[in-house]
């Protein structure tokens, strides 16, 4: 085994369950793609994403997901279901990605990529009603969508450049937390840190 192809596909594995925390279907939907062009290699039995019934679930359940979320309340019921699917989303990425470079035992993939991917959502779903809070929820469909291009390019990114995806989603995940920080400052009265 080439340790900078074992260490390059961790690293993705990493932005792309990242990605995951972010909106759970980009990440499985590319790397269900990816997998099918051959430009990523999925061992079983995350070969089962190439399939064609899956990908076009994955397809329906992401274009489902990008429409719901920007509705109110729609999309706290998403985040709320989200709580079970984003950490499954990111171990099935995880997991797959890594399953043919390296010899990460499966269960540690899908461990890493469902504590990642939870995380971040666990951090996006707390933000988001603190947002519906301060802007009556008009704010709520800007951040969706602003979610929905990050994680889209983190999975690009996990995919091209992994090292990179790595960076962003640690800048990522520091800038949840800051937000996270100073909405709460917000909200409970007191000025927001800078």
């Amino acid at each position: 085994m080439d340790v900078t192809s074992a260490v390059g596909s961790v690293l993705a594995a990493f932005g792309l369950s990242g990605a995951a925390g972010l909106n759970a279907w980009i990440p499985l939907l590319a790397t269900a793609i990816l997998g099918r062009a051959g430009v990523i290699d999925l061992g079983a039995p995350y070969d089962g994403l190439e399939s064609t019934p899956v990908i076009v679930l994955l397809a329906v359940a992401f274009a489902a997901d990008f429409v719901g979320d920007k509705v109110p309340v729609v999309d706290h019921v998403l985040h709320a279901a989200g709580t079970v699917v984003h950490p499954v989303a990111g171990a099935l990425v995880f997991a797959g990605s890594t399953s043919v470079a390296s010899d990460l035992p499966p269960v540690v993939g899908l461990l890493a990529g469902a504590l990642v991917s939870g995380s971040l959502h666990a951090g996006r779903a707390t933000v988001r009603p603190m947002s519906t809070a301060s802007t009556a929820g008009a704010g709520n469909p800007l951040l969706s969508l602003g979610e929905d291009v990050s994680s889209a390019v983190l999975t690009a990114l996990a995919v091209l450049v992994p090292i990179l995806a790595v960076v962003l989603l640690i800048a990522g995940a520091y800038g949840l937390y800051r937000a996270w920080r100073r909405l709460g400052d917000v909200n409970r009265g007191r000025p927001a840190r800078t």
